[in-house]
């Protein structure tokens, strides 16, 4: 089967950001063709050269449109749609696939992938990996009405001439079942992980204590995008309250908008510490160190569908999580007791429930080892590639 990935955003393993789909391609390349078409906007930020920059047997398709996250609306906009032109020529281009896999965000990809799909009249599958346009609108990116619509109009035509839809949480799962889509035409594979590369990783986590200088520190790890809608302004403000506590460092690792406010508040605080960008195989080793990591969010209705890469990474590496959205990983957090909910912005509320559990060692080591059998049962992305597979095979064998 020649499989075409339509997909903006590619990592690999040397990049500061997750790389669910060179997992994936990595395993379905043993089996099948695949073609990638995506942006170099990434290519140039690995930090490392371990490993290839696609899996040994993917075609890369690969063309020039600059992107990084302190860019404005209209640039992004730009970049959004630059690339959905450029992908749609170049999926025209391509031999004949059997299928064509289309990944938003944005929805400008998943555009192209559907329109290319039309031309050469072969199914595409839909992944949802952020609701769009929703999310930007909520988020006050997209405030004129003219614009909302038509991309609201978008979104429901590309939900119905998809063969199938994967999205990545059972709150995305039921956003798009309340578009009217039928249950059978989707599926959920949520974020997840790589568990395996997570426990290869933790061995090196003495070695990355010392070099960070937190011997005899409990670190609570914020590692991810600081973005407008991950709520930096919380976990500074629960630093602040804090700082009568020498034992208790917070960490922070990544890059995006707010990063100004972080180094800011570096200067002022002396229990902040501030690490650049690392690649995945390290930050495993940074999340596994960690006493707890926090995955904060602002408070968005639409927030709480999301499904983030790092709430998958600590919980491999045995790290139990704080999360601040009222959804599906509070409920999961509870239900497997591998970490604990603290309503966004709630900064008082997040000190004392720190300060009160990093004393109890029992609670925390019950939660590591529950965080850790609950990503190895449910969230690794090896384990997820039969499905998809499937769902790759019941669309070509439909449309035949």
């Amino acid at each position: 089967m020649h499989i075409a990935l339509f997909h903006q955003y590619h990592h690999n393993p040397d990049c500061p950001a997750t790389c669910r789909h060179y997992t994936f391609m990595e395993e379905l390349v043993k089996r099948h063709q695949v073609t990638l078409i995506t942006s170099d906007a990434w290519e140039s930020k690995r930090l490392t050269h371990q490993f290839p920059w696609v899996p040994e047997g993917v075609e890369l398709v690969s063309v020039h449109v600059p992107y990084h996250n302190k860019m404005g609306k209209l640039r992004r906009l730009q970049a959004f749609a630059s690339f959905g032109l450029h992908a749609f020529t170049q999926g025209l281009k391509l031999v004949k696939p059997d299928v064509i896999w289309g990944v938003s965000t944005p929805l400008t990809t998943a555009w192209a992938a559907a329109r290319v799909a039309s031309f050469k009249k072969v199914p595409w599958i839909f992944e949802v990996q952020d609701l769009w346009p929703s999310f930007p609108i909520e988020m006050g990116a997209l405030p004129f009405k003219p614009l909302q619509r038509p991309l609201y109009e978008l979104e429901n035509n590309l939900y119905q001439s998809a063969s199938h839809i994967i999205t990545l949480s059972p709150g995305m799962e039921q956003y798009v079942l309340g578009k009217g889509v039928p249950a059978d035409k989707v599926t959920t594979l949520v974020n997840g992980t790589e568990v395996e590369l997570a426990h290869v990783s933790t061995q090196a986590q003495e070695a990355l204590r010392q070099s960070i200088g937190v011997q005899g520190k409990q670190v609570v790890l914020y590692a991810g995008t600081y973005g407008r809608a991950n709520d930096m302004p919380l976990l500074l403000e629960t630093a602040k309250r804090l700082q009568h506590h020498p034992d208790i460092v917070f960490v922070f690792t990544g890059q995006g908008y707010d990063e100004p406010l972080l180094q800011k508040a570096a200067q002022e605080l002396s229990n902040i510490l501030l690490l650049p960008p690392l690649p995945r195989h390290q930050v495993f080793a940074l999340f596994a160190l960690a006493a707890v990591s926090v995955v904060s969010f602002i408070d968005l209705p639409v927030l709480q569908a999301n499904s983030p890469g790092k709430f998958f990474d600590s919980l491999a590496a045995g790290t139990p999580v704080v999360v601040t959205n009222p959804g599906w990983t509070k409920d999961l957090v509870e239900q497997h007791q591998c970490g604990w909910y603290v309503p966004s912005g709630d900064s008082a509320q997040l000190a004392h429930s720190l300060e009160r559990l990093l004393s109890d060692k029992t609670t925390l080591q019950t939660m590591s080892q529950n965080a850790g059998q609950v990503a190895a049962a449910q969230f690794d992305r090896g384990q997820m590639v039969p499905h998809l597979e499937a769902i790759f095979n019941r669309a070509v064998h439909g449309a035949r």
